[in-house]
């Protein structure tokens, strides 16, 4: 006879039901564990579509065949203004020292300091065959101009240094994204591996504002992310040993160094961290000559050094990072950076003394670059970008428009420029109003760049993807974004 008030063993339907979410969580859990970073078969996760479970920077092919095998990003901290460098606004004469459209001061960051309009002191004039006007402040650039694609219509999502710097580098206004270069290696890797694939060169007197973010790899890998040079004694801390040791004996050591790391690496599987520092080390110790080869600017002749403007002060600093940049371009790094002092472009007052300033350090040696790329046969294969996270508004910051006028922060037109690798020389694509305030005609999204970009190094912004929590994750997100077909060759 079957008592039927004993407890039977196992769980109540309750309990059960209970129990069940956890299973259904852990299982969650544990597959994107998997998927993101434990694949058993690294062999395997290699041939997936996602490419995942093996990151490293050996080559990889393009997803078509291009011009365009590296990257020269001439990044200009702090908004240069577009209606003083290249977008010439006669109707700002016009209505010089009137009151601005409601629909400009609304966009206005500092509502209490709204001025007039303000046209540009300096002049503009034609250059070179394609009669592209330019402002007398790029004397130098001017003489290239035929060699560069000036796009007058782009346009951000953020007034604020900080979350435009974020969306120009990485797609999005929040940090904890890969920046453009790191995406740039993660697809193509790079053609010299005693080299980094993505180098920063930034401004001996002072980092960038996000600082190091700016080049961070994000949840990539972290393999693929920037790795900084000095311009300005060693180029790497510790990249040469305390003490020289004889070939056999060093050879030795890194022998030994490797069987460990591979027996470490073998019972850890699936660990990109662990899989980056070993890389790291094992590049570092191949740098020791590489990088000092390529960052030996005494190699190169007086001339060249004139050139760049190494042989003045204004120029020097900024012109031998330039130089610095072509030669590792020449050795197959993939994509090299630049930056400048703080942010100089940052013109809220005495706009002249600034605009001077900041054309002075970089003018000559950016034009510099074009040049030494062109006549090494270079250019076509390198694409240069020019240009900063926003632009600036077309009138004054301050209530009368005297010397000590600047200009306000302006995300919704401004300008960049881009050269060779497969890029049309000698034109103008897309415009502003007439004042020079909001992008109009043929307008182009950070993320239109950002896949321009991307076509012109032989990849589709779609397909070049991440798989991160179930999603593929690109350079350009979600979001819609178009290949800016009028400027490629």
């Amino acid at each position: 006879m079957i008592d039927r008030n004993r407890k039977l063993p196992g769980f109540s339907r309750r309990e059960f039901f209970s129990r069940l979410g956890d299973g259904l969580h852990g299982s969650a859990l544990a597959w994107l564990l998997g998927s993101d970073l434990f694949l058993p078969n690294p062999s395997l996760a290699a041939s997936l579509e996602e490419g995942r479970g093996v990151y490293d920077l050996k080559p990889k092919p393009p997803h078509f065949q291009s011009k365009a095998r590296s990257v020269i990003h001439l990044f200009m901290n702090g908004g240069p203004s577009q209606v003083d460098l290249f977008d010439p606004k006669p109707t700002l004469s016009k209505f010089a020292g009137s009151a601005p459209p409601r629909d400009i001061v609304s966009e206005i960051e500092f509502a209490n300091e709204v001025g007039s309009l303000l046209p540009s002191p300096f002049k503009f004039a034609k250059h070179g065959k394609s009669g592209i006007e330019l402002s007398e402040l790029l004397p130098h650039l001017s003489e290239c101009i035929d060699d560069m694609a000036l796009i007058r219509s782009m346009y951000g999502e953020h007034f604020n240094h900080e979350p435009a710097l974020y969306l120009m580098h990485s797609g999005r206004t929040l940090p904890g994204r890969p920046s453009l270069g790191s995406w740039v290696v993660y697809g193509l890797g790079s053609e010299n591996q005693n080299l980094p694939a993505y180098v920063v060169l930034d401004d001996p007197k002072g980092l960038p504002i996000n600082s190091i973010q700016n080049w961070q790899s994000g949840w990539l890998p972290p393999v693929y992310q920037g790795t900084r040079f000095r311009s300005e004694g060693p180029p790497l801390l510790n990249l040469k040993p305390r003490e020289e040791l004889p070939s056999p004996l060093v050879e030795a050591q890194r022998a030994l160094l490797r069987r460990l790391d591979g027996a470490h690496r073998q019972h850890r599987p699936g660990q990109p961290e662990l899989e980056a520092r070993i890389s790291n080390y094992e590049l570092a110790a191949r740098m020791q000559i590489a990088a000092t080869d390529a960052l030996d600017l005494s190699q190169e002749s007086e001339q060249t050094k004139e050139m760049y403007g190494l042989n003045q002060e204004i120029t020097a600093s900024y012109g031998r990072r330039c130089l610095m940049a072509r030669r590792l371009i020449e050795r197959g790094v993939r994509f090299v950076q630049i930056y400048i002092e703080g942010q100089i472009w940052d013109a809220h007052s005495d706009l002249e003394k600034s605009l001077r300033y900041s054309c002075g350090k970089t003018d000559k040696p950016a034009a510099a670059l074009l040049k030494d790329l062109k006549q090494r046969g270079l250019l076509d294969s390198t694409l240069v970008i020019w240009g900063g996270e926003f632009g600036r508004m077309p009138l004054s910051q301050v209530r009368d428009n005297t010397s000590s006028a600047g200009r306000d922060h302006g995300p919704s037109g401004f300008s960049l420029w881009m050269a060779g690798g497969g890029v049309k020389g000698g034109v103008v694509h897309g415009a502003t109003d007439d004042l020079g305030h909001k992008a109009v005609e043929n307008r182009v999204s950070v993320h239109d760049f950002h896949a321009t970009m991307l076509h012109l190094l032989g990849m589709n912004y779609r397909n070049l993807v991440y798989q991160r929590h179930g999603l593929n994750e690109r350079l350009t997100d979600q979001f819609p974004a178009s290949v800016i077909s009028e400027i490629l060759v």
